[in-house]
């Protein structure tokens, strides 16, 4: 276990809207808790012993509590059910300090788009411009009213006008229109967004239709799509420190398969988002099938994340 994690109460369980609830977390004694910035996230440590990543979707100043959002997902592989189902109010839990992949930049003007649980580190990111007086505007995409959690909270926000809703239950005119709206935005504004795979994708290709700037698009996904495992193909890795080699059979990982032989490697999401487990590659070319590393880093072949990602070669050699 590591030892620098920090045990937190749950203060208060909420209902935030069909599925979703949110989980206020203090510290027992009432310390003040890590800082944090808009966009960073924490690790949960279940006591099943899984691990689960959530955003922080409270103000950044808020240094007595952390807020986090948490959707029961019918094809969670068990956190989100145990949230849900086990996790109440007065309970303690373990939890990392922030981590923050998905950080604002300075800009001109920034535009936010949240996808269904996606919201909450851009509402910890609208909270932060709207301090800061900064240009912005919101889009928050969920299937119905009824699935859009912190409603309440963001109308009573100071920035609620510059927050747009748009339903997949909802009628034509209402919907997003991203070509739309990237087609009237100035072009020195930052695009973050934040949601499940095909909202990314749709965004993302979108953004590429209009020669959006790479580097002015931010994103951070919620879950991934599991990898279609038909054709996978057996290979080895071999470890530096040892010269040990380990065969990574069709339907395993590389993570699985070297935690079973008591190789450590720190995960979390084991979905390739978080970037927790990436280990460096010092030959072989991996099979990317990550989320987490950009074109250019996936292009150098140099690290690759065990969790999820294979091999193009016979052999990998890690940095182990």
């Amino acid at each position: 276990m590591n030892g620098d994690l920090l045990q937190v109460r749950v203060e208060r369980k909420q209902q935030e809207a069909e599925d979703i609830c949110s989980y206020e977390l203090v510290s027992p004694d009432g310390a003040p808790l890590p800082a944090f910035t808009a966009g960073a996230h924490i690790d949960v440590y279940l006591d099943s012993g899984l691990v689960r990543q959530y955003s922080l979707c409270n103000p950044p100043w808020e240094r007595q509590r952390y807020l986090i959002g948490v959707l029961r997902d019918p094809s969670s592989r068990g956190g989100s059910r145990a949230m849900h189902d086990e996790v109440r109010t007065g309970a303690m839990l373990r939890i990392s300090a922030p981590r923050n992949h998905f950080a604002l930049a300075e800009a001109p003007a920034s535009l936010l788009l949240a996808g269904g649980i996606g919201v909450t580190p851009i509402l910890a990111m609208a909270e932060t411009l709207a301090a800061r007086r900064a240009a912005f505007d919101m889009h928050y995409c969920a299937r119905s009213p009824e699935r859009a959690a912190f409603r309440a909270r963001i109308a009573a926000a100071p920035f609620a006008q510059q927050v747009h809703f748009h339903y997949d239950s909802g009628d034509v005119a209402q919907k997003l229109d991203l070509a739309a709206l990237l087609a009237r935005l100035d072009r020195g504004t930052h695009i973050y967004l934040c949601g499940p795979a095909g909202f990314i994708d749709h965004v993302t290709a979108v953004a590429r239709v209009h020669d959006w700037p790479q580097d002015q698009v931010h994103l951070e996904y919620f879950g991934a799509a599991a990898p279609a495992a038909d054709g996978d193909q057996a290979f080895d890795v071999k470890l530096a420190s040892s010269g040990k080699v380990y065969t990574i059979p069709a339907g395993s990982s590389v993570l699985k398969v070297l935690g079973e032989a008591g190789v450590f490697i720190p995960a979390s999401c084991e979905q390739g988002v978080c970037g927790t487990c990436l280990t460096r590659v010092l030959d072989g070319v991996p099979e990317h099938r990550d989320l987490y590393l950009d074109e250019a880093e996936q292009a150098a072949n140099d690290q690759f994340t065990p969790c999820c990602s294979r091999s193009k070669t016979a052999t990998l050699l890690l940095d182990l």
